[in-house]
């Protein structure tokens, strides 16, 4: 698996973590080991241009995911083919307040939006509320399965 994190954000932020994480939830997917993943972490000046540009509403947003390759998720008999997933870019500002909100750590929130930003790029969405519960389920499965092996590493 060939992932890339740069933090670009004025926030230093557990990186290695996050490394573990995309991993972890790229092989729970199955997606192929080739392929590739990058992570980007911005300041919230930057996150509201990409947030205007690409989705044209104002403010800074938690996540952004830009598809690639238009890889899906894979079967452990079928992985994803080699590819490029795509980019997900983070805003460690926005999370850091999110997770003050959500009563968990700024590292449980960026991890929570590694693994969103991760299925978006698989093509899961929750504009709909059948799409939104089956989204919200695997997230919270693999967060959950992450969360249990590193425990016990």
């Amino acid at each position: 698996m060939s992932i890339e994190i740069n933090n670009e954000s004025a926030i230093p932020v557990d990186e290695n973590t996050i490394l573990r994480l995309a991993t972890f939830a790229l092989d729970q997917m199955h997606v192929h080991p080739e392929a590739e993943l990058a992570i980007v972490l911005v300041d919230e000046g930057a996150m509201e241009q990409l947030h205007v540009q690409w989705m044209d509403e104002p403010g800074p947003t938690d996540v952004l995911s830009f598809p690639m390759d238009e890889l899906r998720p894979g079967t452990e008999e079928d992985p994803t083919p080699p590819g490029l997933l795509g980019d997900i870019v983070l805003c460690p500002q926005v999370a850091t307040a999110q997770a003050v909100t959500a009563g968990h750590s700024a590292l449980d929130e960026m991890l929570l939006l590694t693994t969103h930003g991760i299925l978006h790029l698989l093509g899961f969405d929750h504009a709909e509320p059948d799409e939104k519960a089956e989204m919200f389920g695997i997230q919270g499965e693999i967060l959950a399965a992450f969360a249990a092996a590193e425990s016990q590493a």
